[in-house]
């Protein structure tokens, strides 16, 4: 009965299966379309549509229609990347591996200044793409970080190079940092890539093993130094206050001798003007009183006086004291001798 059934079955018409293969056909033609006429981009993505691989447009993230066989769509990254320079460690690394990298490369990371010193310097380059369409079509996307890691080396070396070894050491080096990146962001531009530099983030500054010993003498000079200028700045600032207050007082002294000069000055002045326009009134009545002013303050100021008569015949009328007569119990002057006393 099984073979006799297969013979039959065998007889029947094969056309009779065309139009369910074809069916299934259309089907699968349709979920092939349908599969090829959509596409999806994420939220840290974009994608570059190309139709006929020609530039058509750039679209944001969610759900997009494609004409299929004819659309193509390119997915690009968009967020931000990390790399860890001289050695080119993309992301994040742990200390010991960056560490195992600087002893082992750390000839080819020397940076050679403006005063012809070398350092070792490490920083982070941030990166990302902004323009998709330059990215894809400027750079090879498997070269990208060859690309950036070259030229963050040669812009670091030219930024450094225009500093000394003590400013790269020490105070400079978010300067050197900000020339780098402004330098770094020019010479991606001028390639079209599409790149934009979010951040170049020093890391490590330190000398060559060979010359540590004497930077670290260096340093310890230059820590020195500044406590020595914090402590006389503070020194400064405790004296300064009470400079200023004596300063102040001394100021207020000679200000209040001044006044006190000037208010004297303006009396005596004063003074002599009434006496001016006294004198003008009555001059040989103000000539007489001033003279006899005068002569009473010689008078009051000269000690003991003696006074000579007038009529004195001698050249020089003096006391004869060997001829006094005792009249009374007191000595008596001669006649037309000299009198002692105040009085005439």
């Amino acid at each position: 009965m099984t073979a006799y059934k297969v013979l039959r079955d065998a007889r029947r018409d094969p056309r009779q299966y065309v139009g369910p293969v074809l069916i299934g056909i259309l089907v699968l033609a349709a979920a092939v379309l349908v599969f090829q006429s959509f596409y999806t981009v994420a939220a840290h993505e974009q994608a570059v549509l190309l139709r006929f691989g020609r530039y058509h447009s750039t679209q944001g993230p969610g759900l997009h229609f494609k004409i299929p066989f004819a659309d193509s769509a390119a997915i690009v990254e968009m967020n931000e990347r990390s790399m860890r320079l001289p050695f080119g460690i993309t992301g994040r690394v742990s200390e010991a591996e960056v560490d195992r990298s600087h002893r082992i490369r750390q000839d080819e990371s020397l940076v050679l200044t403006g005063d012809l010193y070398a350092g070792v310097v490490e920083w982070n380059v941030i990166w990302r793409v902004v323009e998709p369409k330059d990215f894809l079509f400027s750079i090879d996307a498997e070269e990208v970080e060859r690309l950036v890691t070259a030229v963050a080396r040669s812009t670091m070396h030219r930024a450094a190079g225009d500093y000394s070894a003590d400013e790269l050491l020490t105070g400079k080096r978010e300067e050197i940092g900000l020339a780098a990146f402004r330098e770094m962001q020019k010479v991606l531009d001028s390639y079209e890539s599409g790149i934009s530099i979010v951040a170049v983030q020093m890391q490590r500054v330190t000398p060559p093993e060979r010359v540590k010993p004497a930077f670290d003498e260096v340093n310890a000079s230059i820590q020195q130094r500044d406590q020595l200028v914090n402590e006389a700045h503070r020194e400064r600032n405790r004296m300064l206050p009470t400079a200023e207050a004596n300063s102040d007082r001394l100021i207020r002294q000679a200000e209040g001798y001044a006044a006190r000069r000037r208010a004297e000055a303006e009396g005596e002045i004063a003074a002599l003007l009434a006496r001016y326009r006294a004198y003008s009134d009555a001059p040989d009545i103000t000539r007489r009183r001033l003279y006899l002013e005068a002569m009473e303050n010689v008078m009051l100021n000269s000690g003991p006086k003696t006074v000579l008569d007038a009529e004195l015949g001698g050249l020089l009328p003096l006391l004869n004291l060997d001829q006094t007569h005792q009249a009374g119990g007191r000595t008596r002057p001669p006649a037309g001798g000299a009198r002692r006393g105040g009085g005439p």
